[in-house]
This record gives structure tokens, C-alpha cells and sequence, in this order.
């Protein structure tokens, strides 16, 4: 029995491993990341209703500019990109 116990707890240990690094890795590659040309500085954003990760988006407006936003998949609304070194972060679709 104790034998058992011994050469299990590894494998549990390595199992947990990697289901968290793999969680870690979705999360990672799901959520936007916004990122500043200049400095580097990258962003994550979530709602703050659903705790959803927004997603990357462009708001037509009426005289025919385009805008990017980044909206709730759930359609609890939708907020301007974010900026930094006075500039839109960019995102990578």
C-alpha cells in the first residue's frame, strides 16, 4: 500500500502539472492582448459583468472612418481600444 502511495503521488503531481499549464496556455492564446508599438506594454481586458474576455472588434462610424473597439462576446457593451504612448494599442486577430 505504501508503495503505492509513493510511485501515485508523482504521477498525480505531473497530472496537475500540466492541466494548469495547459489552462494557463488557453488563457494565454483565448484573450486579446493588446500591444503598444512604442514601449512594449500589452494589455488583457475582461468585462466586468461576466468576467468574459473581450473581444477585438471595429465600430463602423457614420462618415465612413473605422474604430477599434473591444466588446463583451456577451453583449454587455463595448469600450474604445486601449492607448499608450498616445497611440492605439494594437491587436493581433
Amino acid at each position: 500500500m505504501k508503495c503505492q502511495i509513493l510511485i501515485n503521488y508523482p504521477v498525480k503531481k505531473l497530472f496537475y502539472v500540466v492541466v494548469l499549464t495547459f489552462f494557463l496556455y488557453l488563457l494565454k492564446n483565448i484573450m486579446e492582448t493588446y500591444k503598444c508599438d512604442k514601449c512594449g506594454m500589452t494589455v488583457n481586458a475582461t468585462c466586468g459583468k461576466c468576467d468574459t474576455p473581450l473581444v477585438n472588434d471595429v465600430l463602423k462610424l457614420d462618415d465612413g472612418r473605422e474604430v477599434q473597439i473591444s466588446k463583451c462576446p456577451n453583449g454587455h457593451g463595448k469600450i474604445k481600444s486601449p492607448l499608450c504612448c498616445g497611440e492605439d494599442m494594437l491587436c493581433a486577430i
